[in-house]
């Protein structure tokens, strides 16, 4: 009846459940095995900063622009295959920091990219 429940305190195998929480007969710790499933796809998703092809992007990688991107107040785009060097990982909606040759410094969306 332990359903392949883990404790995560002591990494134990020999549970039960007891209402909608697991107990480990080992260590006597309570958990809700929801919660805490909730809480990993939380935290897997926040953390990680994902290309177009779902590639985890870091600091200082090389990436490629997959397609034509206009840019406001300059008179041409930039084209598809540009290839931008040493990127930043930043905070928000465009959370890639770069310079881009004959443009300079801009933010990109990392779903307008490939890692390199």
């Amino acid at each position: 009846m332990n359903d392949n429940t883990h404790c995560p305190k002591c990494n134990s195998d020999i549970t039960y459940p007891e209402k909608n929480l697991m107990v480990c007969t080992q260590c006597f710790h309570e958990w809700d095995p929801k919660a805490e499933k909730e809480e990993k796809a939380e935290t897997d998703n926040t953390d990680k900063i994902l290309d177009a092809n779902g590639h985890e992007l870091n600091d200082g990688d090389t990436v490629v622009i997959i397609k034509d991107l206009p840019v406001k107040g300059a008179s041409k785009s930039i084209k598809a295959g540009t290839k931008v060097k040493n990127i930043r990982l930043t905070d928000g909606d465009h959370n890639i920091a770069c310079k881009v040759d004959g443009f300079g410094p801009m933010d990109l969306k990392s779903e307008f990219v490939k890692k390199a």
